[in-house]
């Protein structure tokens, strides 16, 4: 793959007819493979070079991370992430003396020198290999500017590259329903072949739902994602949200704060949003009349019974 360094077409194709667009749109597709596959690796190789098994490097030190998705000018994904060696029992715990930044550096790279995923062959697609390029920057926090390694420094860098991903362009905000949608939108050529390429990958490999996630280039995955004991979880940030809005709510209405309060009250809060409206005037008077067609035709037949004479009995004679 080859991409121009200036000008506008940063990011693009120098010969779109000989770049791999299905290779692109696939390396987006498996991108989460890649990175499970790099985090089961980098635990092997952190084992190995301390010289324990997995199990007996689990007794202690234990492997955390948290990493954000970013899309290249040429719509490639690739990650952003915070790797840390916590002890046994988290991060307030001490770990072994092997346990360097040094150590972790040379880990994470011989970790993703080995991460591959085999894409099968299927229809017209051969089969691939997809990998890790060649750039792995790794860098102790504490060096990227500043002085010291603490929660602010990291929660800034991963804010920063989280924010970056958010505001990636040149692409579409909303599911695509068919490919014609896309002659109506003002895509770069560059993006649109991705797109197109995703679709035409669709029925080569139906599990990998291309189509569906055509929007994204491919990717699927979520932009941030993190390990279970990196740091606080989405449900305990949830609650403490929904408290906070409690809180607020009862303020409003004049009533203590203490959502414990001795009176058991149970606070509902809901969200409504604008469904729709009714009936325009000219719906509304299509169905009053076709409702009093329906009930005039109704009393037609009931006064069209009523008119025949009853039926008679019949005797049958042996």
């Amino acid at each position: 793959m080859r991409a121009v360094v200036q000008g506008s077409a940063l990011g693009t194709a120098l010969d779109p007819g000989s770049y791999d667009y299905a290779g692109a749109v696939l390396f987006n597709n498996f991108a989460g493979d890649l990175w499970r596959r790099f985090t089961i690796y980098l635990r092997r190789e952190l084992a190995a070079r301390a010289g324990l098994t997995q199990s007996e490097l689990k007794e202690v030190c234990r492997v955390s991370f948290g990493k954000v998705a970013e899309f290249q000018k040429r719509r490639a994904v690739h990650f952003h992430a915070v790797v840390r060696l916590d002890g046994p029992d988290g991060p307030d715990t001490s770990l072994p003396a092997w346990a360097t930044t040094a150590l972790l550096d040379e880990a994470i790279r011989a970790a993703a020198g080995r991460v591959s995923v085999p894409v099968p062959a299927s229809g017209d697609f051969p089969a691939r290999t997809l990998r890790w390029g060649s750039q792995v920057d790794v860098q102790p926090i504490g060096a990227l500017g500043h002085e010291e390694l603490t929660e602010q420094a990291v929660a800034s860098y991963v804010a920063k590259y989280a924010t970056k991903a958010a505001e990636t362009t040149g692409t579409v905000d909303h599911r695509i329903g068919e490919l014609s949608e896309l002659d109506k939108l003002p895509l770069p050529a560059h993006t649109r072949r991705l797109i197109e390429a995703c679709w035409d990958l669709d029925d080569a490999y139906p599990e990998r739902l291309l189509a569906r996630w055509a929007h994204m280039l491919g990717f699927r995955g979520h932009f941030s994602t993190k390990s279970r004991r990196y740091s606080t979880t989405l449900g305990a940030l949830r609650q403490v949200r929904a408290d906070y809005r409690a809180r607020q709510e009862r303020r409003e209405r004049g009533l203590s704060e203490d959502l414990d309060d001795s009176e058991g009250s149970t606070l509902v809060l809901a969200h409504w949003t604008y469904a729709g409206q009714g009936h325009t005037p000219g719906e509304s008077w299509l169905a009053a009349t076709i409702a009093k067609e329906i009930q005039l035709n109704r009393e037609t037949a009931r006064e069209a019974l009523a008119d025949q004479p009853a039926p008679k009995d019949w005797e049958v004679c042996a």
